[in-house]
């Protein structure tokens, strides 16, 4: 008789334990830093849609109306695990990032997520269609596994220096539960990449970098920044991203834009109008004195608009003053 052990050798045996403690841990939940971990029974299909709110009614200060006029860059999205970070607030920018929020390009950004998903950081990466102007949808489908149960976003403010606007990995998952429903309002950020203060500014390097910063109604405090709002608390939304849990788990593997994806029920969110004060350079100096030296003469000086009020605004005041002189050739009596 045939001893067992020829049919089971050592190395088959370690080989065999080997292969039960893998799938044992990849059947195990992923503990995120945070401590939580996703339990979920199976992925999630979720639709995403991203909605821009960028009118001169809500941000009318420098708002571009050509070359180029305000619009979207393509989405880009990535859905990960806590071992991956597409940007992140108050840290100096990738490359990658840095050439997306300066010029569009996604080809840093591609490179970086297909080298983390060789260690399964990430999942999978999304993209959409660029919107030609400040308002309107894109949207597309995305798939989620409890293994990588968060999602990072960024979609480009052109024209701009190197701003943008994101999501830093959200969560989608709490516990055992996918979430059925999340609304997430979007402001925008700096890069830290470029100087420009501006929509339209040239290209000004920063030199060292600097941090990723969240843009706010008054930083940089500067009346040149066209975020620069100093009568409002915080700024509007500058964008919404809305995403949905569907009943089904499948969803399409490509980058195909799916802008046509949008719920009947969805209606554009109302905003006010953000007011615009005036603005008007300082006063010229005072010109000649002119007029006869019976009745005396007047002297003027005038300042001009640097920002014409929208929506409300303080009006402008007046843009010349004349006072009183004697001409420099009247004859003083002693």
């Amino acid at each position: 008789m045939m001893s067992p052990e020829i049919f089971t050798p050592g190395w088959l045996q370690h080989l065999l334990v080997v292969l039960l403690k893998l799938t044992l841990s990849c059947a195990s939940p992923v503990k995120l830093a945070n401590g939580t971990a996703c339990t979920a029974r199976g992925p999630a299909s979720y639709i995403l849609v991203f909605t821009g709110h960028w009118s001169p009614q809500t941000f009318p200060k420098q708002y571009p109306l050509f070359r180029p006029p305000a619009q979207w860059s393509k989405l880009v999205a990535v859905t990960h695990n806590d071992q991956y970070r597409l940007w992140q607030e108050g840290v100096p920018a990738s490359p990658g990032v840095q050439n997306f929020a300066e010029l569009g390009v996604t080809m840093e950004l591609v490179k970086g997520a297909k080298e983390a998903r060789k260690t399964r950081a990430v999942s999978s990466m999304y993209r959409t269609a660029g919107i030609p102007s400040g308002t309107g949808h894109s949207s597309t489908e995305l798939l989620l596994h409890p293994r990588s149960p968060l999602l990072s976003l960024m979609v480009k403010v052109i024209p701009s220096p190197d701003w943008f606007v994101g999501v830093d990995s959200l969560n989608l998952c709490e516990g055992g539960q996918w979430k059925q429903e999340v609304t997430f309002d979007l402001h925008p950020f700096d890069a830290g990449t470029d100087s420009g203060f501006t929509f339209s500014s040239p290209n000004f390097p920063t030199t060292p970098p600097e941090n990723i910063t969240m843009i706010t109604s008054q930083k940089p405090n500067h009346p040149a920044n066209s975020f620069y709002y100093p009568r409002l608390k915080e700024l509007p939304p500058l964008a919404t991203i809305w995403l949905k849990k569907q009943s089904r788990s499948t969803v399409r593997q490509h980058n195909h834009v799916s802008n046509h994806i949008l719920p009947h029920h969805t209606k554009p969110q109302q905003f006010s109008e953000t007011p615009l004060d005036c603005e008007v350079s300082l006063w010229s100096s005072w010109g000649l004195c002119v007029g006869p030296c019976s009745r005396g003469g007047l002297r003027h000086r005038t300042r001009y608009i640097l920002l014409k009020p929208a929506n409300s605004g303080t009006p402008c005041p007046e843009l010349e003053e004349q006072t009183e002189c004697t001409p420099h050739n009247c004859l003083v009596l002693q």
